[in-house]
């Protein structure tokens, strides 16, 4: 009785970390897609497609957050800020979604984006596409 009470327990706070680690690309979803006046870059399906592509950026082992860019990228705020997991984050970001875009969101740059509607309007062009670091044209 013991063991399925733990097992409860368990899959309830797994639930509930799962949930929080989405809780951002849902609500640049509902931004993206609430802009009023059609300031959308992508179809409606598009970003929900994006939406998909960021629940599983958010699950990643170095990923803090998550979100969805108005441009098509998906913005990460990492857990260890270092070149060894950037780029580790990075090539499993590029070998799941080989014509995705993966932006860093520095520590500074989230400390001066407040809001969903400021994080969702960055840019990911800086960024390096994947299809370009795979080499696929």
């Amino acid at each position: 009785m013991k063991s399925l009470i733990a097992t409860a327990m368990l899959l309830a706070l797994a639930t509930a970390t799962a949930h929080a680690d989405n809780e951002n690309c849902r609500k640049s979803r509902e931004y993206l897609l609430g802009t009023p006046g059609g300031d959308q870059a992508l179809t409606p399906q598009a970003y929900n497609d994006l939406f998909k592509i960021c629940i599983a950026a958010s699950a990643m082992p170095n990923v803090k957050d998550a979100y969805m860019l108005r441009d098509g990228g998906i913005a990460v705020v990492p857990k260890q800020d270092s070149v060894a997991a950037t780029a580790a984050t990075l090539a499993q970001f590029c070998d799941s979604y080989p014509r995705g875009v993966l932006r860093f969101i520095s520590r500074k740059e989230k400390v001066s984006m407040r809001s969903i509607a400021g994080i969702t309007q960055m840019s990911s062009t800086s960024s390096t596409p994947c299809r370009k670091i795979k080499g696929i044209s």
